[in-house]
C-alpha cells in the first residue's frame, strides 16, 4: 500500500482519494474511490473543488479511463464534482435518483416546510444520468457492482459492493456516528440499512469518511445500538422532566458533547422525536419541528 497526503493506493484495483475538506462534519475529509484497473469506477467525486477534480483525474492509471461515476447520495462534499467529471471524460454519472427521491413516507408527508427546518449540505441540482434500483448489478471489468439502496443518512442514499467490499457512503462511517437531518434522514430507515449490511457480513468497508473498517458488522451494530440508546434517552427525559422541545432535549442528554455541535446533534434528536411521533409513543399539539413541544403518549 503506497500513500500520499491525499491519496492512498489500498489495492492494485483500488486508490481512495481525501479531498481537502475538513471539518467538524466531514472528520479529515471526503474519500473518493477509484475502483478497476483499466475501467475505472469513481465512488463519490466529492465537493465542487477543481483541485480535487484535478487530483481524480491525475491518479488515473497509464492505460486506463474513467467510466462511470458512482454516488452515495446528494450531499455536497460527494457529488457536485459528478457533473464536471463527467464533462472531462464522459463517463455518465450513476445514483438512485435526484436529490428528494427516497424520502421515507413519514418525511415525505412532512416536506420541505420551513418549520421543519434541516437541509443541510443538500446538492439540490443533482440528478444522475442513470437511476440505479436497489440490488441492481452494474458490470464493470467484467465481474459486476451492485448497487444497494441503504437510506437512513439520506433519502437517496444508496452504497455500493464489490466482492467483499462495500463502499458506505455516509451511512457507515469510521470516526463518528452518522447524522440523521429530517426531512432526508430516517432513523427508522437508518436501523433498517445498518442491520441489512451487518447481516451480509462483508470483510471490509470504505467509508466516505475515515480509514476503512475491517469489522463492518460489528461497526454497525454499534451503530443501530446508539441510536436505540438514544431513543431510549429520550423517552427517559420526557418521561423525567415533562413536555420538551428538542433543543432541550439535546441540552438534557448531550451533557458531554461539546456544545457546538449541539445543533447537529438537536437535528438526530428530531429525528428520533418524529419517529416515535410516527410510531404513537410521542405527540405534539402543534405542527412537528425544532421549536415544537413534545410529550409522552
Amino acid at each position: 500500500m503506497t500513500k500520499s497526503p491525499f491519496t492512498t493506493q489500498i489495492e492494485d484495483d483500488l486508490i481512495c482519494m481525501r479531498c481537502d475538506n475538513p471539518s467538524p462534519l466531514t472528520g479529515p475529509g471526503t474519500n473518493t474511490f477509484l475502483l478497476g484497473q483499466r475501467d475505472i469506477a469513481v465512488i463519490d467525486p466529492g465537493p465542487d473543488d477543481p483541485i480535487h477534480l484535478e487530483r481524480i483525474l491525475s491518479a488515473v492509471p497509464r492505460g486506463a479511463q474513467i467510466t462511470k461515476i458512482l454516488v452515495t447520495h446528494s450531499h455536497l462534499d460527494h457529488s457536485p464534482n459528478a457533473r464536471p467529471l463527467a464533462d472531462r471524460t464522459g463517463a455518465k454519472v450513476y445514483g438512485f435518483g435526484p436529490d428528494g427521491a427516497g424520502r421515507s413516507k413519514a418525511m415525505a408527508a412532512l416536506g420541505d416546510t420551513a418549520n421543519l427546518g434541516g437541509g443541510e449540505g443538500r446538492d439540490r441540482d443533482f440528478t444522475p444520468d442513470v437511476r440505479l434500483a436497489n440490488s441492481e448489478q452494474i458490470a464493470h471489468e467484467g465481474a459486476s457492482l451492485t448497487a444497494l439502496w441503504t437510506p437512513g443518512h439520506y433519502g437517496n442514499h444508496m452504497s455500493f459492493v464489490w466482492d467483499t467490499k462495500v463502499f458506505t457512503g455516509d451511512l457507515v462511517m469510521a470516526w463518528a456516528t452518522t447524522l440523521v437531518s429530517p426531512p432526508d434522514g430516517d432513523v427508522s430507515d437508518f436501523i433498517a440499512s445498518c442491520e441489512r449490511l451487518a447481516a451480509a457480513n462483508y470483510e471490509i468497508a470504505y467509508p466516505a469518511h475515515g480509514d476503512p473498517i475491517p469489522d463492518p458488522a460489528s461497526r454497525l451494530s454499534e451503530l443501530v445500538s446508539h441510536r436505540r440508546s438514544r431513543e431510549a434517552e429520550v423517552l427517559d427525559t420526557l418521561r423525567r422532566v415533562g413536555p420538551s422541545s428538542p433543543r432541550a432535549l439535546t441540552e438534557a442528554i448531550y451533557v458531554e458533547t461539546p456544545s457546538h455541535l449541539w445543533p447537529a446533534a438537536q437535528r438526530n434528536v428530531l429525528a428520533h422525536l418524529i419517529d416515535l411521533t410516527d410510531r404513537g409513543l410521542v405527540q405534539t399539539s402543534g405542527a412537528i419541528g425544532p421549536n415544537a413541544e413534545f410529550t409522552l403518549r
